[in-house]
């Protein structure tokens, strides 16, 4: 990892802030007024063709400044620290949870459409999943071949669906068997428990039998994340944000596909998360970044909420703005 020198980080902090506020290449002049530096022009520029052979700056034109690279903004991210919110808008957050009285499904669109509104650009809440649900039922349907359908239903009367697919073509006449002994070690069990079932499969199952229960207990692993509903807001801002109308038809076609979006917000590691680029795990290399967090319910995480924008996104006011509704959120579900 590349570490910059005092006044290298202060010049690709300017350049970076610059060009976020401007979206126009950043110039060395730019630089040293709105820096803290006092050297001269020909240092700032020296330090700028630093930057570009460290691969954190381009020059889109020889007479033009410098556009920070998706390098650039991981260096700045990791370095830099959120900005605190105005008084008004912590009170409007606030006054936002103390009022609304709502289901679930509605308060967390609404809260998605908050968060949009708060930081203009497009934004995401995903549901809890079923981890503090019990299982009260299991069904095996075999579909023929190597498939077996596999139905849980939670005590909170949520329900779903996977189909196994098995190394080996299945024989109907075991799918009895392991239903049952699938029930046996899941009826009225927690969910977020489920992890440490595959040590309790009985021994003296046939192999076939067994790889069907083992498939189904895998299933039911994820079925946490397969339950969780996702709430998008502010899709409608997305054509001030990019200036390249294949980028925004291709994130907002990014945004539709709720099973893309949940495995994008449950790649993210705890905590607050900034992914840049081709960090998020898509197959197109898009002018992207997202800014999430989880909320907690009882202490434990729940979802997440974040926030999809152009590399070039207010970072420091965009963390702050997510961890303030997370907190919030979290107060909300769980008094």
């Amino acid at each position: 990892m590349v570490v910059l020198d005092e006044r290298k980080s202060e010049v690709l902090r300017v350049l970076v802030e610059e060009y976020i506020a401007s979206g126009e290449p950043v110039s060395s002049r730019a630089i040293l007024e709105h820096s803290t530096l006092h050297v001269s022009p020909a240092t700032i520029r020296n330090d700028l063709a630093a930057l570009d052979r460290e691969g954190m700056a381009i020059q889109p034109h020889t007479s033009a400044g410098r556009v920070p690279t998706g390098r650039a903004y991981r260096y700045y991210v990791d370095h830099l620290t959120p900005r605190r919110l105005r008084a008004s808008t912590r009170e409007r957050i606030r006054g936002f949870f103390s009022s609304v009285h709502q289901e679930l499904g509605r308060l967390l669109k609404s809260t998605s459409e908050l968060v949009a509104d708060l930081s203009k650009y497009p934004a995401i809440v995903t549901g809890p999943g079923m981890s503090g649900e019990q299982v009260h039922g299991v069904s095996l349907v075999p579909l023929g071949g190597h498939a077996v359908l596999l139905i849980l239903v939670s005590d909170a009367g949520r329900v779903s669906k996977e189909v196994l697919t098995l190394a080996n073509p299945v024989d109907d006449a075991i799918v009895p068997e392991a239903e049952r002994v699938l029930g046996g070690m899941l009826n009225g069990r927690l969910l977020s428990g489920i992890d440490t079932l595959v040590d309790e499969t009985p021994g003296d199952l046939s192999a076939a039998t067994r790889e069907v229960v083992e498939a189904g207990l895998d299933a039911v692993r994820r079925c946490e994340d397969m339950a969780r509903d996702v709430y998008v807001g502010g899709t409608s801002q997305m054509a001030s944000l990019w200036e390249d109308l294949s980028t925004v038809h291709r994130v907002l076609g990014m945004l539709e596909r709720e099973t893309l979006v949940m495995s994008i917000m449950a790649s993210a590691p705890p905590g607050t998360v900034i992914q840049i680029g081709q960090e998020l795990p898509m197959q197109d290399d898009v002018d992207l970044a997202m800014v999430s967090t989880p909320y907690e319910v009882g202490g434990v995480a729940a979802g997440r909420i974040g926030v999809f924008g152009p590399m070039r996104m207010d970072y420091r006011r965009t963390i702050s703005i997510v961890e303030e509704v997370s907190d919030n959120l979290a107060d909300n579900l769980g008094s």
